[in-house]
């Protein structure tokens, strides 16, 4: 199979759990992994200092969280590209799924049990609305 393999990644543990078993699952596939970071705000700050100015956003900083992860879990053996994507988690994971053309969406599932899992959480809002198969990495225990 190839094609692309889309994971979510938050700077958290659980996040980069996922990550992990969609590098492992992506590698045994023979696809590229995206590693994405979704970010809500439309916050923009410019900063000058001296002669010299930085325009910084929350895009920029979510691109950062994504591209740390996806030039870790790079290797001989596996493509990787990242990505920033507004939108709250799951929705924009199945944006990108769709824009990307995404085969495997791969979610922890943290907060998959109790009252978040009535309420609704990242992998329930893939699960319900994505154009491709979704894998559900165990995250909430190491």
């Amino acid at each position: 199979m190839s094609g692309i393999v889309l994971v979510g990644v938050d700077g958290s543990v659980t996040a980069r759990r996922a990550a992990d078993s969609a590098k492992n699952l992506a590698t045994a596939l023979g696809a590229e992994l995206r590693v994405i970071t979704a970010f809500e705000g439309a916050h923009v700050e410019v900063v000058e200092s001296g002669g010299d100015k930085w325009i910084l956003s929350d895009a920029d900083e979510a691109e950062k969280v994504a591209s740390k992860v996806a030039a870790e879990l790079a290797s001989d053996q596996l493509t990787t590209s990242y990505g920033a994507v507004f939108g709250k988690a799951g929705e924009a994971l199945v944006k990108e799924a769709e824009r990307v053309g995404a085969k495997v969406i791969v979610v922890g599932n943290r907060r998959m049990q109790g009252l978040a899992r009535v309420l609704g959480s990242v992998a329930n809002t893939v699960a319900h609305k994505a154009p491709c198969d979704v894998y559900i990495a165990k995250t909430d225990e190491p």
